[in-house]
């Protein structure tokens, strides 16, 4: 070829700079012209590393999920981020507590044998079947949140007495209530679905995690980004380019150059051979509200999108999660429990103080064992009233929650400040991650993955003009990093085997 092929990858998070390494990699730097555009003023999308009170957190990715086979696992493993230092705690570094203290509104703490653990056997093992595929799917209510129902209907059926009063002017089957509540909220955060009636039941028999622990990452999730991109020219990715519309098949059929647009003119354009999308199922969601000719932070195409790829995006889920971090003041501060808590239902209304935005949420939690930076997540409805709050609304909620279910000694020790995520609001991302919603299914995952062509170098040969990349492209690592990470590759394999077919062969299961 008289020039290289030129590839431009829209979006500098983790599936983008997969894809940008790996073709760099896999041809020694030298066989394409390779540039990623990132609308933001930093690298990473949403894996973020930052610091607070002294700690440091993650404001976007934080869990790696399962560790045996994983490759965002190996890739920390291979650079030392996994080593952590006893001087230099980190988030969740000591996962999950095995005992942690559940509380009910007004400060019974709830019975674990009574109560928390039998309803927490239950919701697990409901989940676990769920995602085993066993779980019968009703064709009227297909929803995980609607199966749970009945899961729970049936244990109250089978177990008895449900007015029995278990302290503190609770039943026992408000208490139970309560608690099957607050794993449905963490299940929220887990899904990013507001409501789990939305969430696919069949679906989740389909998704998998790695086996092994789930982990954090002891030198932050942004060092994996900061290795990506290390193999890069700095001249390779260009910070504050924000593509607003692409043009593709310029040529017509025969396909031709694909045009990107970026904002701040008409005259601002680039054009590329190969595009690589990497924005969010949001920014593509968004997008669509563009075909009738409305104003939108989306992305538009120019032709539209095909229509399978079109209903794909519209179908899919795409759900807002935030997390909020607190520097608790005081002298018990180090003391703070893991707290579960176990909010009144509904007919208690006039009793309570807590605020309806912190009404479901499950935890409130040191990010370590002795902490004095507490977290809690928020997601859908709640998640997005977050992003709205003032500082001092959010701190005079949190305060009202503590005092709801802590003994006055232990509240005593108060917020004083706060640092939360906001990517519901935030016009790069437009939500967090995706799930299969109802009416929709790993089908339009696999459409979401599909490569657009143009020209063809022979009657049955495409060249891929348009390729898509991300968490929300992957078939059953969705909402995940691995996912992004695995679609990145996926990609830069495709570009590389239409070039040279042998030329990275290892990647043809990913």
């Amino acid at each position: 070829m008289a020039e290289k092929p030129r590839v431009v990858i829209i979006g500098a998070g983790l599936a983008g700079l997969t894809a940008a390494r790996c073709l760099h990699a896999a041809s020694a730097g030298d066989f394409f012209d390779l540039c990623v555009v990132e609308a933001g003023h930093r690298i990473g999308g949403r894996v973020l590393t930052s610091e607070f009170a002294g700690d440091r957190i993650e404001m976007g990715a934080t869990w790696i999920h399962g560790i045996d086979g994983s490759p965002i696992h190996a890739v920390a493993a291979d650079i030392g981020a996994l080593a952590g230092s006893a001087s230099v705690p980190w988030e969740r570094m000591d996962g999950f507590p095995s005992d942690p203290l559940t509380v009910a509104e007004g400060g019974t703490v709830v019975d674990p044998l009574l109560v928390v653990d039998p309803i927490t056997s239950l919701y697990c093992g409901l989940m676990d079947s769920a995602r085993d595929g066993d779980a019968p799917v009703e064709p009227k209510r297909p929803g995980v949140g609607p199966f749970l129902r009945r899961g729970l209907q049936e244990y109250r059926v089978s177990r008895g007495d449900k007015g029995a009063d278990v302290g503190g002017g609770w039943s026992l089957e408000d208490m139970e209530e309560a608690v099957f509540a607050l794993h449905e909220f963490a299940e929220r955060v887990c899904t990013s679905a507001d409501d789990l009636s939305d969430l696919d039941l069949a679906a989740e028999g389909e998704y998998r995690d790695y086996p092994g622990d789930h982990v954090t990452i002891a030198n932050g999730y942004s060092r994996i980004i900061e290795h990506l991109a290390s193999a890069l020219s700095p001249a390779t990715i260009l910070l504050g380019r924000r593509v607003r519309r692409i043009e593709w098949r310029l040529g017509g059929d025969d396909g031709g150059p694909v045009k990107l647009h970026f904002d701040g003119g008409e005259n601002l354009t680039m054009t590329a051979d190969h595009v690589i999308v990497t924005v969010s199922l949001g920014v593509l969601k968004a997008g669509l509200g563009k075909e009738g000719g409305g104003e939108t932070s989306g992305l538009e195409f120019s032709p539209a999108l095909p229509e399978r790829k079109r209903e794909a995006i519209r179908r899919l889920g795409f759900g807002v999660v935030n997390k909020l971090f607190m520097e608790m003041g005081g002298t018990d501060e180090t003391r703070f429990p893991f707290l579960q808590m176990a909010f009144a239902p509904p007919t208690k209304e006039a009793k309570r103080t807590v605020p309806a935005w912190m009404r479901k949420t499950g935890s409130i939690c040191p990010i370590y064992r002795g902490s004095r930076v507490l977290l809690a997540w928020f997601a859908g409805t709640e998640a997005l009233e977050l992003e709205a709050l003032t500082d001092e609304e959010i701190i005079s909620g949190v305060s009202a929650t503590l005092d709801a279910f802590l003994p006055p000694t232990a509240a005593a020790a108060r917020v004083q400040r706060v640092k939360r995520s906001g990517w519901g609001r935030d016009p790069l991302f437009l939500g967090s991650y995706s799930y299969v919603a109802v009416g929709s299914s790993s089908d339009d995952l696999d459409a979401m993955a599909e490569p657009l062509a143009g020209a063809r170098v022979s009657a049955v040969v495409p060249t891929p003009e348009l390729l898509f990349a991300g968490e929300a492209t992957h078939k059953s690592h969705y909402s995940t990093t691995h996912g992004a990470y695995l679609s990145g590759v996926r990609e830069a394999t495709r570009l590389l085997r239409h070039y040279v077919p042998k030329l990275c062969p290892s990647a043809a299961a990913t």
